[in-house]
């Protein structure tokens, strides 16, 4: 009886432990691509260096390229603009010079549009152009120019976003996805709680994420968005979809909120005044079995 009891119990705690969720939060500053110039392959190492402006997805890169068949690093420079193209130069024996020139001149969002108009002043000796970079096209297509040479380039990826604020949910089975991939670029999110029901399983995060990326633009400089966020899986850890609730916003103009804790500190009670879009609600929050209810 004994060993059956051991036996029980270890494969209880077995099960208890593989239905573990956990959340990472990590920070891409730098991203390597393989690709293609003329049709041979290459490999493309670009690191962020720092906003142009006041949008965090409008900034300086620096890296390298190299041939694959023969593995010489090219020094690179340029600008990422998540709203329209990348442009990357080399400027030959002048490459630490010039991508200071460069990166000197461009401090606006209209200086970033002008990006290879200011950079040919600075004669690069090769020059790598994407754009289009948020059509989600894949491969990513551009040209790569050398004095009077012109030859196709190509990135073997979906996503030339450099800077990402990734934070990764690690579920049973082994399974991890990115709420970068299905939820938006802006990351703040914490777990909460996670519990299983008749129909699947549930993760409740809360988050605090920017209004907008642009800090100069409307509510960029503001406290931002916060709320919670429901995610539904199947029985077998497959994602489903989510929920978004909100409880405070800047561009919702969502201020009027009163909060309300139970004893067991277990059910969190939000009740919220009308918004711009909408009309006054509350919100419970279940925090052990985590859910939220919306009702009028």
């Amino acid at each position: 009886m004994k060993k059956v009891f051991t036996a029980f119990f270890f494969c209880f705690l077995t099960c208890a432990l593989c239905q573990k969720v956990e959340l990472k939060k990590i920070t891409d500053s730098s991203q390597t691509f393989t690709g293609e110039i003329g049709g041979k392959p290459v490999t493309i190492e670009l690191n962020y260096t720092g906003v142009a402006d006041c949008d965090q997805y409008q900034h300086y890169v620096d890296g390298w390229y190299y041939y694959d068949k023969y593995k010489k690093k090219i020094p690179l420079t340029g600008i990422y603009d998540y709203y329209g193209s990348l442009s990357l130069y080399n400027f030959g024996t002048k490459q630490k010079q010039n991508a200071r020139l460069l990166k000197e001149q461009i401090t606006s969002m209209q200086k970033v549009a002008q990006t290879d108009e200011i950079a040919q002043k600075l004669a690069p000796r090769e020059s790598i152009l994407f754009g289009n970079l948020n059509t989600n096209s894949n491969p990513i297509s551009g040209h790569f120019y050398m004095g009077k040479k012109e030859q196709p380039v190509k990135l073997f990826t979906g996503n030339a976003m450099i800077y990402r604020l990734n934070n990764y949910l690690y579920l049973p089975n082994n399974k991890k996805i990115n709420t970068y991939d299905f939820i938006n670029k802006a990351g703040g999110n914490e777990l909460i709680s996670y519990a299983s029901g008749k129909n699947g399983n549930r993760v409740l995060l809360y988050f605090e994420q920017t209004s907008n990326f642009n800090a100069c633009g409307r509510c960029g400089a503001s406290e931002g968005e916060k709320g919670y966020r429901v995610l539904y899986f199947t029985k077998d850890w497959n994602y489903k979809n989510y929920e978004e609730f909100l409880i405070e916003s800047c561009l919702e103009n969502m201020y009027d909120v009163t909060k309300t804790k139970s004893k067991d500190k277990q059910t969190i009670t939000y009740t919220i005044g009308k918004s711009e879009s909408t009309p006054a609600h509350t919100l419970t929050v279940d925090l052990k079995n985590a859910s939220v209810v919306k009702s009028k």
